[in-house]
């Protein structure tokens, strides 16, 4: 039993620009159902980041900033230099060896990209056709230990919306940062492209995907099976993906398994390390 009396407090950074989104749904469902598993009083506040320029103080226990629609190469707007300011403060407050509870955080897509960008670690560029669709990826040799990812088959299932990509991983920038690729894009022998960067752990406390953990095979399934939806899908990517895509989301060991670990694990781990925190705190007082 889960003796955490406090409130687990989660900021999420809204990066949706105001456009209708699946994603925050899920997040908040993931977060709900997380805990009334762990039994542990959760709150969380959204921070619209780009429409109202908000962004959260270092006040939080974890911290989820989704994905977003648009091109994530910085324009010099006011909303990004505030994010890219948050994503510094955080770096620098987990280096402070003073600082005994550190501040998790959890990028998703468009924010992992722009984080990507920030800290030069990788290019980002678009890519030539929107990738769309229930897709395997591949854990790196560090992903295959990561306790995100661990848990996950090799390879494992997810679910991509993508019209950029992250790829030509910088190296030294990587081994500066102290950073791991955790995964990559699915083997394609046939194509003469490289693959995608799809994870990245940026720091012990700092990870993000490239893929769209948050997704709701059954919230996707609903979503998919519309006549207008399927008929549009069908349409933009042809009969055999939608097909594929269906049988997928129906797979427990497929993007079921992805949604039920990867933020979760997340989660998890960042209230453990809340818990033992406070409990080495406890015995200096």
């Amino acid at each position: 039993m889960n003796t955490y009396k406090k409130p687990f407090r989660i900021a999420i950074l809204d990066m949706y620009d105001g456009v209708a989104n699946e994603g925050m749904r899920c997040i908040k469902k993931i977060i709900t159902a997380f805990g009334e598993n762990e039994a542990v009083d959760i709150e969380y506040q959204v921070f619209d980041v780009r429409q109202k320029l908000e962004t959260p103080n270092l006040d939080f226990d974890a911290y989820i900033s989704t994905g977003g629609p648009g091109n994530p190469m910085p324009a010099g707007e006011l909303w990004e230099r505030k994010f890219f300011f948050f994503l510094d403060s955080l770096m620098h407050f987990n280096a402070n060896r003073h600082n005994r509870t550190k501040k998790p955080l959890f990028l998703i897509c468009h924010s992992f990209q722009m984080a990507s960008i920030h800290w030069q670690l990788a290019g980002v560029s678009k890519r030539r056709k929107t990738s769309f669709g229930t897709f395997p990826v591949h854990k790196t040799s560090f992903g295959r230990k990561d306790p995100l990812l661990s848990l996950l088959n090799d390879p494992f299932w997810i679910v991509d919306s993508r019209d950029y990509q992250v790829t030509q991983p910088n190296q030294h920038a990587l081994d500066q940062l102290g950073a791991t690729i955790l995964c990559l894009e699915k083997i394609r022998p046939h194509v003469q492209l490289e693959r995608a960067v799809m994870a990245i752990r940026f720091s012990s406390e700092i990870v993000g995907t490239q893929f769209h953990p948050e997704a709701d095979a059954e919230g996707m399934l609903r979503y998919f099976l519309q006549e207008d939806k399927k008929t549009t899908i069908i349409a933009n990517h042809g009969e055999a993906k939608y097909n594929d895509m269906i049988t997928h989301l129906n797979d427990p060991e497929k993007i079921l398994m992805t949604e039920s670990v990867v933020i979760p694990t997340f989660l998890k781990n960042a209230l453990n390390k809340i818990q033992i925190a406070d409990s080495q705190l406890a015995k200096t007082v």
